[in-house]
């Protein structure tokens, strides 16, 4: 697979292991030689903090990038309710901008060689009265990487998802099948299933994990497969 500037890490729902499989994407990089920034542009379910609004996903991206980065620079809209970010941007009297956004990632980009992109929920998820989290990858413009959390209805979300992208016209450049207790009946059988609908290949297969880190994750990615 052709490495572009950086990937957009997006799911098939919330809670499905974006942030696993984006600390391990990081980590796969990082053992390429490369420097590796991260951003986690929008995050709810923060914790209040000394230092303000914190988010466990976004602090794990920051503690894994190359270099120190300020929080602000990975979370640049923090919010604290676990809540749809559109939802809790309105109650904070904020208004998100992709525009903004799209500056952080170009900052980090000028002190990296691949920025890696965490989306929020799925793809579709609204950011603002307009704009959706496919509006923020398509104007990105990096490669787009599908996490499937394989659960139970797996197969629909993970092909209207795909497909859904593949319409925006941004590129799929891959998806990664994470595992999520408990271990669904024939999981075998749905990855074939969805390698056989999806055309981007399949960039790793992640397993139950009981404790998830970046090495653990890295070594189930293959970012050129045969």
């Amino acid at each position: 697979m052709n490495r572009p500037a950086g990937y957009f890490i997006t799911g098939t729902d919330t809670g499905i292991g974006k942030t696993v499989v984006t600390l391990g994407l990081m980590r796969w990089l990082q053992d390429q030689g490369l420097r590796v920034a991260a951003m986690k542009p929008v995050a709810s379910g923060c914790e209040r903090t000394p230092l303000g609004l914190r988010n466990a996903d976004a602090l794990q991206l920051q503690t894994q990038a190359s270099m120190p980065l300020d929080y602000a620079e990975v979370n640049p809209y923090a919010f604290e309710p676990p809540i749809a970010p559109h939802i809790a941007a309105g109650q904070a009297g904020v208004r998100i901008d992709l525009d903004i956004i799209q500056q952080g990632v170009r900052q980090l980009a000028g002190c990296s060689d691949v920025v890696c992109v965490e989306g929020v929920g799925g793809w579709l998820v609204p950011l603002n009265d307009r704009e959706t989290v496919a509006d923020l990858a398509a104007g990105l413009g990096l490669g787009v990487v599908l996490v499937v959390g394989m659960r139970l209805g797996c197969l629909n979300h993970a092909l209207l998802t795909a497909r859904a992208i593949e319409a925006s016209g941004a590129p799929l450049a891959g998806w990664v099948a994470n595992g999520l207790p408990p271990v669904p009946d024939y999981l075998e059988e749905n990855i074939n299933t969805i390698k056989s609908k999806i055309s981007a290949p399949l960039l790793g297969v992640v397993p139950v994990l009981a404790a998830p880190v970046a090495g653990q994750v890295r070594i189930t990615l293959d970012l050129q497969p045969g």
